[in-house]
């Protein structure tokens, strides 16, 4: 199969991760030293959890700083805003990761790289993630799209992963910068692209007007032509009809030859004792 589809989810779920990250805040606001260790190493591990900034920002996880459990603290930082090759840079300074925790990363860092691009291609993901089986990089991925933090299908024909949506992660303070030019640069586009489609309607606008000028233009000079049209027929049925009445009335004049009947020569019958006298011989 050339591509796998995957499940539609809603995103108001997605949008509410912090709600997994409730009971740990709760428990980290009555625990000190080992304790916040501890669920430091749960909150990394636990299903559903993606999002950090809350907790790495309460006063008692930042005083681990100057403690023996500063190492903990950088790898929540990590979890907040890194990736897994950001983890492989700094390995040294860092406990090691469960299998549930480098799981995480990996997915987390699956989110990092679909929030920057539509089109993730699989070596930039093997690579990013230190895989080195397709397999196992298209079950992470399968298991990032049903954890609902990213959506989105495996084009297995192009080999990589088309990306519908990413659920955003937590943001350094020092980014701001960075997002609030992004965000003004998108305003302009914005807005340029709004002039060109102003400019657009009212060239549309204009040639509606022009054009509807030109209809009833025409529309008048077909008038005017058809009531020619029919003032001329009717003039010519005027003037058939009269012709015709003439016509009738008056017999047609003759050509000026006149035919004569023939004269009938009359015999006398013969044996029928009768004879013709002139005047002269009765006196």
């Amino acid at each position: 199969m050339d591509n796998i589809v995957t499940q539609k989810t809603d995103k108001s779920e997605c949008l509410n991760k912090n709600i997994h990250l409730d009971p740990f805040l709760i428990l980290a606001k009555s625990a000190k030293g080992a304790a916040l260790k501890s669920l430091i190493e749960q909150v990394l591990e636990a299903p559903g959890v993606y999002v950090f900034g809350e907790l790495l920002e309460l006063q008692c996880i930042q005083q681990l700083v100057n403690s023996e459990h500063n190492k903990h603290l950088k790898l929540l930082e990590l979890f907040t805003y890194g990736t897994f090759q950001d983890y492989v840079n700094q390995a040294y300074g860092l406990p090691p990761l469960t299998p549930l925790m480098k799981k995480k990363l990996h997915q987390l860092t699956v989110v990092a790289l679909s929030a920057k691009s539509k089109y993730v291609s699989y070596e930039s993901l093997m690579k990013e993630l230190h895989l080195n089986n397709i397999r196992d990089l298209e079950d992470l991925l399968i298991s990032a799209i049903y954890a609902n933090i990213i959506q989105g299908r495996l084009d297995q024909q192009n080999s990589r992963l088309e990306v519908e949506w990413a659920m955003g992660r937590d943001v350094r303070t020092e980014d701001m910068d960075s997002i609030i030019n992004t965000l003004n640069n998108w305003c302009s586009s914005c807005e340029t692209i709004l002039g060109s489609i102003e400019t657009q309607t009212a060239s549309a606008n204009a040639f509606l007007s022009e054009d509807a000028i030109r209809r009833a233009k025409i529309d008048t000079e077909v008038e005017n032509i058809m009531s020619t049209i029919k003032k001329t027929s009717s003039h010519e049925m005027d003037l058939a009809t009269s012709d015709t009445r003439l016509s009738s009335s008056h017999p047609a004049p003759s050509s000026g030859i006149e035919i004569k009947p023939k004269k009938s020569k009359v015999k006398g019958l013969r044996g029928s004792g009768m004879k013709l006298w002139s005047s002269k011989n009765t006196s």
